[in-house]
């Protein structure tokens, strides 16, 4: 029955899957209350209830669901849910669903871990997590992997490492990732400078929303440097 919930979740038939994962939700399947949770925290097929997500996310993490552990940490890091904003639960949530193998909750936990939020600050850890993420193909993972190669934060100082990581996050359209290599080719680090390519990146960041890109093209717009 599963399947068929999973089916009519993919097909946006949310009234048949909210129905069918509450039949199994009731029989205690972990997977069905983690998506039921979701249901509930993104109103789909029913009224939105962060209380109800939170108590379907907790029920499913109690059977240790790596989604469910992901979520949960996702309603602590921001205070949802009806609980107290708390960095050290969702640190340890994240790292849980991470070991898991879920991405996104690779790069969360990397993320808390080189901020040093609800943890003892540790690149080192970062950067290792951060990989694991990239390696499954986590776009802000490379990102933020590119990141710590540049200024040898956790792992020592690659240049080539660095435009690699960029490069594979612009290639899956990230507006971060292409801005950075934007940056990278403006400044000749880990390949040649090539100014035309480093604009014409900016100018795709710019268009994706990225705040500085749209920025950096504005002003050359009004010095006149570029017309559009």
């Amino acid at each position: 029955m599963i399947e068929k919930a999973h089916e009519a979740y993919n097909k946006q038939d949310f009234k048949i899957a909210f129905e069918l994962y509450n039949q199994l939700a009731d029989e205690n399947n972990s997977d069905a209350q983690t998506s039921l949770g979701f249901m509930y925290q993104n109103a789909q097929g029913c009224e939105k209830d962060e209380k109800k997500a939170f108590e379907f996310y907790e029920k499913a993490a109690e059977a240790k669901q790596p989604y469910a552990l992901f979520n949960l940490a996702i309603l602590y890091m921001n205070g949802l849910g009806g609980v107290e904003h708390d960095q050290f639960k969702a640190h340890d949530l994240h790292m849980e669903a991470a070991t898991k193998e879920v991405p996104p909750a690779m790069y969360e936990v990397a993320l808390m871990l080189e901020r040093g939020l609800g943890c003892l600050q540790n690149y080192s850890e970062a950067a290792f997590w951060y990989e694991e993420g990239a390696k499954r193909g986590h776009l802000e993972s490379f990102n933020n992997l590119g990141v710590l190669y540049k200024d040898g934060h956790g792992v020592e100082q690659d240049r080539a490492r660095c435009f690699l990581c960029f490069s594979k996050a612009a290639e899956g359209g990230l507006a971060g990732g292409i801005y950075n290599l934007g940056q990278l080719y403006d400044q000749g680090y880990g390949c040649e400078q090539d100014h035309d390519k480093a604009l014409d990146l900016c100018r795709q960041a710019a268009y994706k929303g990225h705040a500085k890109a749209k920025e950096i093209i504005k002003g050359l717009q009004e010095e006149g440097k570029i017309v559009f």
